[in-house]
């Protein structure tokens, strides 16, 4: 059974084209496919080899790798395919499962000021109680209510 939908914002760049590979890898890593390229719900094909796909729209990252169509489906297809930092993966899943904002700090702290609130990573748990002054306890003779 699946769970819910899960979102987070992405930083351009290298946060999204962290993302870019993350997704187009998904296949691979849950052994649906032996390549990218031959899942079908994937922008892969179209990204990568330039396959025609109405519902494919490079971001400006991806058109920034470079002005020759050819050689950016190539660079795309090489850093899809380069090795993965299994830090990177980890990171991406763990901000994604807290739906927390994956990109640059400053990134993160302009979607904080437009928002008005902190979107990033919080320290889990209550805030810890202040310390209370000891005090010894008081001579068992001074409780005492009877007579002596």
């Amino acid at each position: 059974m699946e769970g819910r939908y899960k979102a987070s914002l992405v930083g351009d760049g290298d946060y999204l084209m962290h993302c870019h590979r993350y997704i187009e890898l998904n296949p691979l890593r849950a052994a649906m496919v032996a390549d990218p390229r031959e899942y079908r719900w994937s922008s892969h094909h179209a990204l990568a080899f330039g396959d025609a796909d109405p519902l494919v729209h490079p971001h400006s990252a991806y058109l920034a790798l470079s002005d020759d169509p050819a050689t950016c489906q190539h660079l795309y297809r090489d850093m899809v395919m380069a090795a993965v930092n299994p830090d990177d993966v980890d990171a991406i899943r763990l901000y994604l499962q807290r739906q927390h904002v994956y990109g640059s700090e400053r990134f993160r702290q302009a979607i904080e000021e437009q928002l008005g609130r902190s979107v990033g990573p919080q320290k889990i748990g209550r805030p810890r109680k202040a310390k209370v002054e000891q005090r010894p306890f008081p001579e068992q003779t001074q409780l005492s209510l009877g007579k002596p």
